[in-house]
């Protein structure tokens, strides 16, 4: 398993502390945020493994922060409930939203780190390893595409684009997003992604009559189908 990337949602900075320093170990990258509406724009804006998530925050709910990001993130993201409520009642009203576990506090962090590789690893065996945008499919184990059953010749990064973007669709993957994804905290000076993006349109739209690869300006770039192109 790779890495994992993890977005912390804690508003206690003595929590938030203790979480980072086991999960950094473990060689993991974190993210974090001490309220809703910051830790909902990064996940809206960048493409995380998991979020942990505190329900007491000072600003928004967690609960409401967890149904966003379920309805709203580009990808569907592992969701990991940390709070101090342990009604019965709180726990379904949070499954209820979308959350993907529940971990009461206090809690052994050597518990949550187990918790998070279960979810991260069943996430990915649940991922569809092909995906089938309309005439354009595409093996992520194998890391190949076809259009019209016409073989596409990608490099590596437009593979990871074309499969970014797939997985979203029809929804846009913004271009902060991207590039997160590809380079991590570490991007290129230059544009490089508007090159990596030229490359993978002449390999999926040149050959054929009608463009999948549409940009939503000052915002990033989606997968569109044919009956779909004026949306």
């Amino acid at each position: 398993m790779h890495p994992l990337k993890i977005l912390l949602i804690e508003d206690n900075p003595a929590i938030a502390r203790q979480v980072a320093e086991f999960l950094q170990a473990e060689g993991w990258q974190m993210d974090f945020s001490r309220c809703g509406r910051q830790g909902v724009q990064l996940a809206l804006e960048q493409i995380f493994d998991l979020v942990l998530l505190d329900l007491g925050l000072p600003d928004m709910d967690g609960l409401v922060v967890c149904q966003r990001i379920k309805a709203e993130a580009p990808v569907n993201i592992p969701v990991l409930m940390l709070t101090a409520r342990d009604a019965i009642t709180d726990k379904e009203q949070g499954f209820a939203l979308g959350a993907d576990d529940y971990l009461c506090k206090p809690f052994d962090p050597r518990e949550l780190i187990l918790r998070c590789r279960a979810l991260a690893r069943r996430h990915q065996l649940h991922s569809r390893d092909t995906l089938q945008i309309g005439d354009l499919q595409i093996c992520r184990r194998q890391q190949t595409a076809c259009r019209d059953k016409k073989p596409l010749a990608l490099t590596a990064i437009g593979f990871r684009i074309l499969a970014l973007l797939a997985q979203a669709s029809p929804a846009p993957v913004s271009r902060s997003a991207m590039i997160h994804h590809i380079w991590g905290d570490d991007p290129p000076e230059t544009d490089a992604l508007k090159s990596h993006i030229y490359s993978l349109r002449q390999a999926l739209d040149k050959p054929f009559e009608t463009p999948m690869l549409k940009t939503i300006t000052n915002l990033g770039y989606r997968l569109a189908t044919p009956n779909a192109q004026n949306q």
